[in-house]
């Protein structure tokens, strides 16, 4: 869907939510929004979409409920920002929003909740924050040889390509609505960790498997998530995850490729056919890796993955039976034991190799 098109049916949502409210005040009935259940029950793995969805259980948020009446209103106020945001072509961190709430003396008791009504915004519109031009801090950046050209009002038809800046450049809400139009790459490394980032773009990883490199600083966020999803769809790379050998590394993998439970409202973050490359459990016993002993906290996230449909392949499994045989865990920079070269040189090939990329 064209960037028009999204701004013209966000509007178009926004309106008829404070319409909706504005016609039962007028009729005399207590307003209410109705909307989607995100509680645990509602959630819901669809093997199909091989993502998280939310179920059809619904809510009612009335104000005929004293308890339904502050977040009833702050979930108003929230669409007020978010109409003013994208008729006017601007921008807010979740942050900002946060703090603006207090200009209008409308009371939130911490930043959390504030994040919670945004997301309560995005299920009855059915768009993304971002939609609705709401971001969170960017943290996570990218490098490779891919031009993009910008859509925002003041840089529309401005061209960079992503090898531009030797520390990458940060994935922001310019980039991640950018079009793209021309890519040499011909598959995405999404790896973890900035350290690491750093070393492929030193030892030149792009141009050996003419990759593009996104470092997602941990858990990615939501635009990094949806730039990634592009990337494949879109352009049509593989995309292959390397992260520590931890229940931890496992989660981020796993949240790129099928979703996460929070945002099981949305359809378009999830890239079912990315890889998770490592590093494995059983890479930390091959490749003889240093590692440290699974916490107790470690441990009991693994038994929780056992549990979790997105694990039931077979090598999610053999890697969670492998940790908890071994009882131990690797970072990405363990493999410097064998040089600060032996990652790109060595140990990627071979895994490209064994992923059959």
């Amino acid at each position: 869907m064209s960037r028009a098109l999204r701004k013209k049916e966000v509007l178009e949502r926004l309106k008829a939510l404070g319409e909706g409210v504005y016609t039962q005040m007028q009729r005399g009935i207590f307003p209410a929004v109705r909307m989607a259940s995100r509680s645990v029950r509602n959630i819901d793995y669809d093997p199909h979409l091989r993502q998280y969805v939310l179920g059809d259980q619904k809510v009612l948020r009335s104000a005929r409920n004293v308890r339904h009446l502050r977040p009833l209103a702050q979930l108003l106020w929230a669409g007020h920002v978010a109409r003013s945001l994208v008729s006017q072509g601007k921008t807010s961190t979740l942050r900002d929003l946060f703090y603006m709430a207090q200009a209008d003396e409308v009371h939130f008791k911490d930043q959390a909740e504030s994040d919670n009504i945004v997301t309560d915004l995005e299920t009855i519109l059915g768009y993304a924050r971002e939609d609705f031009h709401v971001f969170p801090e960017e943290r996570s950046s990218i490098f490779g040889d891919l031009t993009i050209e910008y859509t925002v009002p003041g840089y529309e038809g401005r061209r960079l390509n992503l090898m531009s800046h030797p520390d990458g450049l940060v994935i922001g809400p310019t980039l991640t609505s950018a079009e793209f139009v021309h890519c040499n790459a011909k598959i995405c490394i999404v790896i973890e960790k900035g350290a690491m980032f750093t070393r492929f773009v030193e030892e030149k990883a792009y141009e050996r498997f003419k990759a593009l490199l996104i470092q997602t600083a941990g858990q990615p966020p939501r635009a990094t998530r949806r730039l990634i999803r592009r990337l494949n769809q879109e352009l049509g790379l593989p995309v292959i995850i390397f992260t520590d050998g931890d229940p931890w590394g496992m989660h981020i993998a796993t949240v790129i490729i099928s979703g996460s439970a929070n945002a099981a409202h949305l359809r378009e973050l999830a890239t079912p056919d990315a890889k998770w490359c490592g590093v494995y459990a059983t890479d930390i016993v091959n490749y003889k890796l240093p590692s440290d002993p699974l916490t107790e906290l470690d441990i009991k996230r693994l038994y929780e993955l056992k549990k979790d449909p997105r694990y039931e392949g077979e090598l999610w499994k053999r890697e969670i039976d492998m940790f908890l045989k071994i009882r131990r865990k690797a970072e990405q920079e363990a493999f410097s034991r064998y040089g600060l070269t032996y990652i790109v040189d060595k140990y990627l090939p071979d895994k490209l190799k064994e992923l059959a990329l």
